[in-house]
């Protein structure tokens, strides 16, 4: 039997005696009760809840909201797996029976499905402690959303206070007919940089546009020209996506404001592409208030950001030969880096090997209404990440517990 056959009959073995009735209900509790970035406190209760029960010495409070479970088991290696807990700011519109309760509030992005895997994964090796030896280290993010979670853990101690990891290990949720599991050896997903631009004006009654400096217009000017940079200042070569998902601006229709402001979005996967992005964005701010007379200048501020993802090239293929034997050859394929971006590598200390694949989850009838002949057709057709419409088919909550417990059981001695 190869080693990565023996971890998925050790995996199923754990695993065989999961309630899958508690596993949707806890799911389902957690989706109705979304709670945003860094205040994940009624999430992180229930987790931590559940893992002092499944006997882990447990720590609340890690970065505000995240919560550590340390199991040691004997001596051997140490495996970290993390799950993200935070919602969106999204209104729910599935309609679903365990819709969210919270007033513009979802869980647009799957992370309630995370934590369900994570706890899931954690009592089923903790049950099964008799089978390996080491020290499991269960992480419950907080904020991944807003790009400081991670970050913030890694602030108060993370990598310190905790047994330093051999291996750390995530997942995401993903669109696509449930039952798949891409994995990327090397860069998976993409850097992400947040950008707040401030325009300065001169404002005044809408009556008399000849004495104000109108940052409206100027905005408008930027955003249309920022369309440019991607197409004609990025080789086609080079992948990169800039969005400007906010644009700001007064108060009233008769009054020119003296303020405007935009938030932009990048995501690229190579340093001298961003840096060459970066520069169009400043230029281009620059030249149309200059442009305009703006008589301040404008201010570009990067605000936060995610750097790439890059699995452990030798790690991703191990682990992906162990889904390959617990799910079948078919499903495990290598999709390519995605544009997406996560901060879950920061969480690895220097030199440690990491590995993050994804958990396909579009329920059968859904896919097969998908409109399209080619796979980027489909995908376009269905409900996505941070979609109102998005609702994982709850088939996937017994897999997804399947991977994250036998990625740990690859490294945990037998």
């Amino acid at each position: 039997m190869t080693d990565a056959a023996r971890v998925a009959r050790l995996t199923e073995d754990l695993t065989s005696a999961l309630k899958t009735g508690d596993l949707e209900d806890f799911y389902r509790d957690l989706h109705r009760h979304p709670e945003l970035s860094f205040q994940e406190h009624r999430t992180a209760a229930r987790l931590a809840a559940r893992l002092r029960a499944a006997g882990f010495e447990v720590t609340e409070g890690v970065a505000g909201t995240g919560v550590v479970g340390v199991l040691a088991n004997g001596d051997g290696p140490v495996v970290w797996l993390r799950g993200d807990m935070d919602a969106l700011p999204v209104t729910e519109a599935t309609g679903l029976p365990y819709a969210s309760t919270a007033d513009g509030v979802m869980h647009a992005c799957g992370h309630d499905l995370h934590v369900t895997w994570l706890t899931g994964a954690a009592e089923a090796l903790a049950a099964g402690r008799e089978t390996w030896s080491g020290t499991l280290v269960v992480i419950g993010q907080p904020a991944e959303e807003s790009g400081g979670g991670a970050a913030a853990m890694v602030a108060d101690g993370l990598q310190e206070r905790f047994p330093r990891p051999d291996a750390v290990f995530g997942q995401h949720v993903a669109p696509g007919p449930a039952g798949f599991y891409p994995h990327t050896p090397g860069l998976i997903m993409s850097a992400a940089d947040e950008i707040e631009v401030v325009m300065h004006g001169l404002g005044g009654h809408g009556s008399r546009p000849e004495a104000t400096v109108d940052p409206v217009v100027t905005a408008a000017y930027i955003v249309t020209r920022l369309q440019t940079v991607v197409s004609r200042e990025v080789a086609a070569s080079d992948a990169a996506v800039l969005t400007v998902g906010q644009l700001h601006a007064g108060t009233k229709n008769n009054i020119i404001p003296a303020e405007a402001r935009l938030g932009l979005n990048l995501r690229t996967q190579e340093t001298r592409v961003r840096e060459r992005v970066l520069t169009a964005v400043r230029r281009i701010v620059e030249g149309e208030c200059r442009a305009a007379g703006c008589p301040v200048p404008p201010e570009v501020t990067l605000t936060q950001g995610y750097p790439n993802t890059v699995n452990d090239a030798d790690l991703d293929r191990e682990i992906a030969a162990v889904h390959r034997e617990l799910f079948g050859e078919h499903t495990v394929f290598d999709f390519g880096p995605a544009m997406g971006s996560e901060d879950f590598g920061l969480l690895a200390p220097q030199g440690v090997p990491y590995d993050f694949w994804f958990v396909t989850s579009t329920p059968a009838d859904v896919w097969a209404a998908a409109r399209g002949e080619e796979l980027a057709e489909q995908l376009g057709d269905v409900p996505a990440n941070h979609s109102p419409l998005f609702a994982p088919d709850l088939a996937v909550l017994v897999p997804g517990v399947r991977t994250l417990a036998s990625a740990a059981l690859s490294r945990l001695t037998a």
